[in-house]
């Protein structure tokens, strides 16, 4: 399964609020000793105050560097794991075209659009036993696409309100939903056309998640991406197959042509 932490995220969760918790008793302990001038307690405290973060970030950064990077396919699913149970989201169709929207309403790429349909699914077979039926509404959600040059590529508001106003956008990504339900959302992103190896990156947007040990928004942490130039690499494959065969059919023949002149002569 692959998902957006390399760390249980309920215990990512609790490490993160029992972190501050005791940063924030140790803090109340040295402005307590500041008011009383008890300086080796306050001495103290700051040292103590200082080890907790570098404890933190420590175990942060060592889960950062254990994380690797993963590109799905069409149709592969990315975890989201929401404490008791687990979003997967796939990316389904991947459309290239000028324009999108109804003729009065039409957004006009100023390179290529890329229209990617995202399906969200409700994992049914991962949430708790005392969980029950009822919606859960996604935690936020951020998308961008990312190419081979590191550059990073937000969806386009034009296109996207042109999606609204001809209601071709499909479900919002964050509408609540029951587990096993499923929807799919329609995004546009306006890529140049000569853009290479293009991926989607799904991640989550609170604030708070940078900071959460073994989450993906933490620094240096590796992503699970979706590729989104599959059907283009499949053609390539294709034609360079085609290309091998071909190539080998004229030697052969080649081949055959030479032996029967030889035994012509």
């Amino acid at each position: 399964m692959d998902t957006n932490v390399n760390l249980e995220a309920a215990l990512g969760v609790l490490a993160l609020m029992g972190s501050c918790a005791l940063l924030l008793i140790i803090l109340c302990v040295a402005v307590h000793a500041l008011f009383t001038r008890k300086w080796p307690r306050l001495k103290f405290m700051l040292f103590a105050a200082l080890g907790c973060v570098a404890i933190y970030l420590g175990l942060m950064f060592v889960f950062s560097l254990m994380s690797g990077e993963k590109v799905l396919a069409r149709g592969e699913e990315k975890h989201f794991c929401e404490i008791d149970c687990h979003l997967a989201y796939a990316v389904t169709d991947v459309l290239k075209t000028r324009s999108v929207g109804a003729s009065q309403n039409q957004a006009t790429a100023r390179g290529i659009f890329y229209v990617v349909t995202v399906r969200t699914r409700f994992d049914e077979q991962t949430i708790s036993s005392g969980r029950g039926d009822a919606p859960l509404t996604p935690n936020s959600r951020v998308l961008s696409v990312r190419d081979a040059q590191g550059r990073s590529y937000g969806p386009s508001p034009e296109a996207m309100q042109a999606l609204e106003l001809s209601q071709s956008g499909g479900t919002p990504i964050q509408t609540p939903l029951r587990p096993g339900e499923t929807y799919t959302t329609t995004f546009v992103f306006d890529l140049p056309e000569a853009v290479e190896s293009p991926m989607l990156l799904i991640r989550e947007g609170g604030a708070a998640t940078h900071f959460i040990i073994g989450h993906e928004n933490s620094p240096l942490h590796r992503k699970v991406l979706f590729r989104l130039d599959e059907a283009q690499k499949q053609v390539a494959s294709v034609r360079g197959l085609s290309r091998r065969i071909s190539w080998q059919v004229k030697n052969v023949a080649a081949a055959v042509l030479r032996r029967l002149k030889g035994y012509d002569h």
